[in-house]
Parts: C-alpha cells; sequence; structure tokens
C-alpha cells in the first residue's frame, strides 16, 4: 500500500446550534487510516491529522454518513480529481451488481452495468393487485424488438432502443422484488442509494398532493422538461404538519391562506425536485405563474399553474419565491428530510 496516498471528499455537517451547514474537507489516508479535516470557508485546519480506527476506504462514497470523532458528515462531493477517478464508480457499480444479482451469468452484464452507472435511475414502489404480474404486462417483453411486434401499446415498445436500452426494469419474482425493494427503500433505517441533489444554480418545485392524486404528476414532469429545465434531484415525501409549518414558515402571518397551504401540503404525498437552469429562480417562477391559477389562466395562460391549477391552495406546484431561498429549500429537502 502505498503510505502517502491520500483521499480527499468534500463533507458537510449540520450545526443545530446555529442552524446551517458547515463545509469541510475530509481527508483520509488509507496507509494508516488517520484522517485531517479544514474548514473551506475559513481556510483553516479544523482537525490535525489524527489516526482513527473507526473510519474506513470502504465507507468513502457520495452520499454516505459518516462519523468523525462523534461529530456525523455527509460525504457531498469529491475533493480532488485523484480521488474521483480512484473511488468514482466504485459503489455505484457495487449497487448496480447487486441490484441484478440475477444476471450475474449473462453475457450481457457489463453492458447492463455501466448503462445503469451513467446517470440517474428513478426507483419507484408500485402498488396494486397483482403488481408484479401487472407492472411485466405493462413493461413488454424484455426485447424492445420484439416488444414493438408483440406488444406494440408496451412501455418498453414505446420507450425502448433494445434488450439492453429498454426502459425499465421489473423484478420477475416476489422474492426478487422483495430483494429490490431493500436495495432502494431498506426497512431497517440504513440509507438507500444517495439523491442525486447537486446544490448549486437550483431553485426548489414541489408538486402538490393533489396534482398527484390527479394523475398529473407526469404531465407536469414532461412539461417542465420542454421548457428547457434540468431536473436534477427528484424524491417524494409524505410530509407531517410540523415539517409543512417549518417549510412554509416564511408565508405565516403574510399570506391569508396560509393554514390552507399547510393542510394541502401534508394531505398526501408529493414531489419535490431541484431545478437547475440559469437565474433558475426567477425564471422557474415566471414560468409557474401567479399563484391564483385564474388570474394566470387570464395573464400567462401557458404557464403550470394555469395549466394545471385548480385554485389559490390547489394551484398544482410551490416554487421558490426569492433567489436566496433557492438553495435553503432544496437543502430542506433532499440534505433534512431526506436525512
Amino acid at each position: 500500500m502505498n503510505h502517502g496516498e491520500r483521499f480527499v471528499f468534500i463533507a458537510e455537517w449540520y450545526d443545530p446550534n446555529a442552524s446551517l451547514f458547515r463545509r469541510y474537507e475530509l481527508l483520509f489516508y488509507p496507509g494508516d487510516g488517520s484522517v485531517e479535516m479544514h474548514d473551506v470557508k475559513n481556510h483553516r485546519t479544523f482537525l490535525k491529522r489524527t489516526k482513527y480506527d473507526d473510519l474506513h476506504l470502504e465507507d468513502l462514497f457520495i452520499g454516505n454518513k459518516v462519523n468523525i470523532f462523534s461529530r456525523q458528515l455527509v460525504l457531498i462531493d469529491y475533493g480532488d480529481q485523484y480521488t474521483a477517478r480512484q473511488l468514482g464508480s466504485r459503489k455505484e457499480k457495487k449497487e448496480a451488481m447487486d441490484f441484478h444479482i440475477d444476471h450475474q451469468s449473462k453475457p450481457f452484464l457489463n453492458e447492463l452495468i455501466q448503462l445503469i452507472t451513467s446517470g440517474p435511475t428513478i426507483a419507484m414502489e408500485i402498488l396494486r393487485d397483482d403488481a408484479i404480474c401487472e407492472w411485466k404486462r405493462l413493461l413488454g417483453p424484455a426485447n424492445s424488438g420484439m416488444a414493438r411486434t408483440d406488444a406494440p401499446g408496451s412501455l418498453r415498445a414505446l420507450f425502448g432502443t433494445d434488450g439492453i436500452r429498454n426502459a425499465a426494469h421489473g423484478p420477475d419474482s416476489f422474492a426478487s422484488a422483495a430483494r429490490e425493494m431493500e436495495l432502494f427503500f431498506p426497512s431497517s433505517g440504513v440509507c438507500g442509494p444517495a439523491n442525486t441533489a447537486k446544490f448549486t444554480n437550483c431553485t426548489c418545485c414541489i408538486i402538490k398532493p393533489h396534482a398527484i392524486s390527479e394523475g398529473l404528476l407526469g404531465k407536469i414532469l414532461m412539461a417542465i422538461r420542454d421548457a428547457g429545465f434540468e431536473i436534477s434531484a427528484m424524491q417524494m415525501f409524505n410530509m407531517d404538519r410540523v415539517n409543512v409549518e417549518e417549510f412554509y414558515e416564511v408565508y405565516k402571518g403574510v399570506v391569508s391562506e396560509y393554514n390552507e397551504m399547510v393542510t394541502e401540503m401534508y394531505s398526501g404525498p408529493c414531489v419535490a425536485m431541484e431545478i437547475q437552469q440559469n437565474n433558475p429562480t426567477k425564471t422557474f417562477r415566471e414560468f409557474c405563474g401567479p399563484a391564483d391559477p385564474e388570474i394566470a389562466r387570464h395573464l400567462r395562460p401557458g404557464t403550470l399553474r394555469a395549466i394545471f391549477g385548480k385554485t389559490k391552495i390547489q394551484n398544482a406546484v410551490h416554487c421558490t419565491d426569492l433567489p436566496e431561498d433557492g438553495l435553503l429549500e432544496v437543502q430542506y429537502f433532499f440534505k433534512i428530510l431526506d436525512n
């Protein structure tokens, strides 16, 4: 082992006293198991190089939480190109291999792993009677070419290319479904795969519960994409009243519909997104339109709220109002609630 080798990560710690995230550069020396930390904002050493037996090389991957002397840090990025090259795809490939364990002996395994680790994926829990069989029927044959002949209305026929790039995956059995659910949504309380939020040049959008229950999720996502916005992170949340009141605190005493806004947001699942573009908060707020859909339909008929909104409370989406709040709202969902 190269005793001079070191790996560098950017890590964040939530300071409950100051109610803010503090960012550090975390250095790990595998040769002797020592660690070192630098305060990024203040450009000073926070922890001198010290041997620390409770941190191991296999713990170091983006999205993981590590404890350094009782301080829980979240690894959010690589600190240098060497670390990114050496460790970048190791965790992702292991997760992909675990997910596709049923294909370990297949000749197309490497191509499949390369595809699934090439970018973000969306995992869903789907509920209905006989869900596994019905989802398989909706997907169609595994090979998209065959699907276009045998099941032309199936998802793989419509959106797939071949036997590898076939749009979507579905488990073959109850056992596979249970194993795959445990990989993405662990029941034991441990963390599943890290979310994809980038926390830079971003704003927040929340698709409200009424829009989810009305089956508008797909249409709203397509409208956002077609307008040229990048959805860099997306996750479904079931918020409780305390969370909603905390998130909407800035509107309390300012907006007369505050109580109704709170009730709507915890009435069912919502979908939170990190949206990226140039000047994202202003541009995306304009795309959402006025808060009252009736006004939006008269003044901005092509906006999200004009098209999908019903009332000032059930207006399809929440979007960040102020540029300085974009990152804070994204952090609330993808750092605080997700953790």
